[in-house]
C-alpha cells in the first residue's frame, strides 16, 4: 500500500508539473496584453502612456524573461502565495477564499443529488428489468447524458422564472444570511449541474447491477430465500458500487466544468465566473493560480478514489 501512495504521488506531481507548464505558457500565447486591456477599462484613472505600461508591467513581474517569470510562480506556489490579480488588484488566495466556498456549495448538493438519485433510479431500473420503468428511464439517461448544460439553464430561466415566477434569475445569497432565498436561488443552478450526474450514474448503475445480478452467489442467495430487499442491498449492491466511485471522481471534474457555465448562466460569484472573467481579461495570475488548485484537488481525489476500491472490494490489491 505505502509503495502504491508513493508511485501515485511522484505520477501525481509530474502530472501537476507538466500542467503549470501548458497553463503559464498557453496564457502567453493568447494575443492581447493584460496590462493594456487592465489600462484600457480603467483610461480615466492611468495615463496611457508607455512609461505607465512598463511601470505596470513592472509591477507584475511581466518585464522579466518568461522562464523568469514561471520560475517566480512556482517558487511563490511553494511558499502559497498565489500573487496578486491584475485585473482585480487584490490577492488571488482572498478571491478564492470568497469564491470558493460558493462553488463547493453549489457543487457538495448537486453531486449528492446526482450520487443518490442516480443509484436509486439506477437500481430500480435494473431490478425491473424491461418493465414500462425501466423503458422510460433508459431513453430518459441518454437525454440527461446529451443535453448542453447551458442550453438546459437558459430553458429553465425561461419556463420557472420568467414565465411562472416561482424562482429568481440569477444571484447568491449565502444560507446563513437568508436560508429561504439562498434555497431559492439554488434550485436552478443544482438541477443544471446534476443533471449529467443523475443520468451518467444511473446508466452505469444499472449497467453493473445487471451484471452482478446473474452471478453466483446471488443465486445462492435467492435459493436460500433471502428476501429481495436483502439481497439487493446486502449483497448486490455493494459490488455494484466499484464503477460508481469512479464516476464520482469524473463527477468532481465535471463539477468544476460545469460550475464555468452554470455560474456565468445565473451569474453566481464563484470559482467558474471567476474563471470565465480571469480568461477574457487576460488575468495570467488568477487563472494560472484557480488551475493549479483545480489541479491539486482533482488528483488528490483520485488517489483517494482508487484507495477506496480496496475498501470496497477485498479482491483488489495494490502492487
Amino acid at each position: 500500500m505505502t509503495k502504491y501512495v508513493g508511485r501515485r504521488l511522484v505520477q501525481a506531481l509530474l502530472t501537476l508539473i507538466l500542467i503549470t507548464l501548458i497553463v503559464f505558457f498557453m496564457m502567453r500565447l493568447l494575443p492581447g496584453d493584460p496590462v493594456l486591456i487592465y489600462m484600457g477599462q480603467r483610461a480615466e484613472m492611468y495615463d496611457m502612456s508607455e512609461e505607465a505600461l512598463e511601470e505596470l508591467r513592472r509591477e507584475f513581474g511581466l518585464d522579466k524573461p518568461i522562464w523568469v517569470q514561471y520560475a517566480n510562480w512556482v517558487a511563490g506556489a511553494l511558499r502559497l502565495e498565489l500573487g496578486t490579480s491584475i485585473f482585480y488588484r487584490e490577492d488571488v488566495g482572498t478571491l478564492m477564499k470568497e469564491r470558493f466556498p460558493i462553488t463547493l456549495y453549489l457543487g457538495f448538493i448537486s453531486m449528492v443529488i446526482s450520487t443518490t438519485a442516480g443509484i436509486l433510479i439506477g437500481l430500480f431500473a435494473a431490478v425491473r428489468r424491461g418493465t414500462w420503468p425501466d423503458k422510460i428511464i433508459t431513453p430518459l439517461t441518454y437525454i440527461g447524458v446529451t443535453i448542453p448544460v447551458f442550453w438546459l439553464g437558459v430553458i429553465l430561466i425561461y419556463i420557472f422564472a420568467q414565465k411562472l415566477g416561482w424562482l429568481p434569475v440569477s444571484g447568491f445569497t449565502p444560507p446563513l444570511k437568508d436560508f429561504v432565498q439562498s434555497a431559492r436561488q439554488i434550485v436552478l443552478p443544482v438541477i443544471c449541474m446534476s443533471a449529467f450526474g443523475v443520468a451518467s450514474t444511473a446508466r452505469q448503475m444499472r449497467s453493473s447491477m445487471l451484471e452482478v445480478l446473474p452471478q453466483d452467489y446471488i443465486r445462492t442467495a435467492w435459493a436460500k430465500g433471502l428476501s429481495e430487499p436483502v439481497i439487493i442491498f446486502k449483497h448486490a449492491l455493494k459490488n455494484s458500487l466499484i464503477p460508481i466511485i469512479t464516476l464520482i471522481g469524473v463527477g468532481f471534474r465535471v463539477m468544476i466544468g460545469g460550475s464555468v457555465l452554470v455560474e456565468t448562466v445565473f451569474a453566481i460569484p464563484g470559482v467558474g465566473r471567476l474563471m470565465v472573467s480571469s480568461i477574457f481579461s487576460q488575468d495570467y495570475v488568477v487563472v494560472q493560480a484557480l488551475t493549479l488548485v483545480i489541479a491539486v484537488l482533482v488528483l488528490l481525489i483520485n488517489l483517494v478514489i482508487d484507495l477506496f476500491y480496496g475498501w470496497l472490494d477485498p479482491r483488489i490489491r495494490f502492487n
